[in-house]
């Protein structure tokens, strides 16, 4: 019905940059809130920052002022510029969206498969 398909992630070292994307596709009428959260090693997955329809932000206390959540709503997709990258940062990152399907019952909070952040010299 609908999927969620993360790109971006990588090897990067204390101090780079990374920009990841998450595209949706399926059967989407609209999108709601869109979100990054993240999940360390022996950690519970925790929210990064979110972008309602509207383009209002939110963002956890540790990157704020290091990342920029944004959306393209043509393209039905949510970036996550990152910069001034820390050791800490490293984590695997998945995306959600709030959609609202074209089909019935098929309504709902959608998760991407996760990508890779390593931030390590």
């Amino acid at each position: 019905q609908v999927q969620l398909v993360e790109s971006g992630g990588g090897l990067v070292q204390p101090g780079g940059s990374l920009r990841l994307s998450c595209a949706a596709s399926g059967s989407i009428f609209s999108i709601n809130d869109m979100a990054w959260y993240r999940q360390a090693p022996g950690k519970q997955r925790v929210l990064v920052a979110s972008i309602l329809n509207g383009g209002s932000t939110n963002y956890g206390d540790s990157v704020k002022g290091r990342f920029t959540i944004s959306r393209d709503n043509a393209e039905n997709t949510v970036y996550l510029q990152m910069t001034s990258l820390k050791p800490e940062d490293t984590a695997v990152y998945y995306c959600k969206a709030g959609i609202i399907s074209t089909m019935l019952s098929g309504s709902g909070d959608y998760w991407g498969q996760g990508t890779q952040v390593t931030v390590s010299s």
